[in-house]
């Protein structure tokens, strides 16, 4: 598989398979996927890895945190803020047509918001990863964290891994801290969910649109 093929091919994953990706794999992958660019060659990135009887721990002690009364706070504002006009409208046509897979209606916000709490349960993944940086960093340096991500992305699908990139996972930092080793002096900007696909699960069935070339690039000669 070439870069290309990478690209057409992977896809959000929001239904794995029980089965663990060998941890030799994973290692390759984030292996390979620090030698992606950053400014300065400063790699602000670090990703912790939480798998096993460590991530069935860490679903329940979310659980437990979000049912204790505890609201979300990331240490970064979340991708929703501040989206407007056609980027609220493509915000909201992604979530729809997921709910669609789902066979969830629009005016069923029981059924919307029990299904957000997927986020949560890793979509089932057997895996799950939490990508942060030093905290005192700033917008710059979180493009940093997105080329890192999209190789560890491309890195897994050319592997047969599917994963899915969540910035929900950033929102309860205090029960991932207890489990994850995530250092000291760096914030979570976003998790990744990863394993295995299961081609049975309807949310797998959505399929997301792309913008045309004239609407994300312009060129003047």
């Amino acid at each position: 598989m070439d870069v290309t093929e990478a690209l057409k091919t992977r896809r959000t994953i929001r239904g794995y398979k029980p089965d663990p990706v060998p941890d030799h794999i994973i290692r390759e992958v984030i292996d390979l996927a620090r030698l992606a660019p950053s400014n300065s060659n400063t790699q602000p990135w670090h990703l912790a890895v939480v798998s096993g009887d460590a991530r069935q721990r860490l679903e329940q002690a979310i659980f437990d945190h979000m049912n204790a009364g505890n609201k979300p706070n990331p240490a970064f504002p979340p991708g929703g803020a501040g989206l407007w006009g056609q980027y609220k409208d493509r915000q909201y046509a992604c979530a729809f047509r997921y709910y669609d897979s789902l066979g969830i209606k629009r005016e069923d916000k029981k059924a919307r918001g029990l299904t957000a709490l997927r986020n949560w349960q890793f979509f089932g993944a057997p895996h799950a990863a939490f990508l942060s940086m030093p905290k005192t960093m700033n917008r710059a340096n979180a493009i940093d964290l997105g080329i890192f991500l999209q190789s560890v992305m491309l890195l897994f699908t050319e592997r047969g891994i599917a994963c899915c990139a969540q910035g929900a996972l950033a929102a309860f930092p205090d029960p991932v801290r207890q489990i994850a080793k995530i250092p000291e002096d760096n914030a979570i900007m976003c998790g990744i969910s990863f394993g295995y696909e299961d081609p049975a699960a309807p949310a797998n069935t959505a399929r997301m649109d792309r913008e045309p070339l004239e609407t994300v690039a312009s060129f003047t000669t």
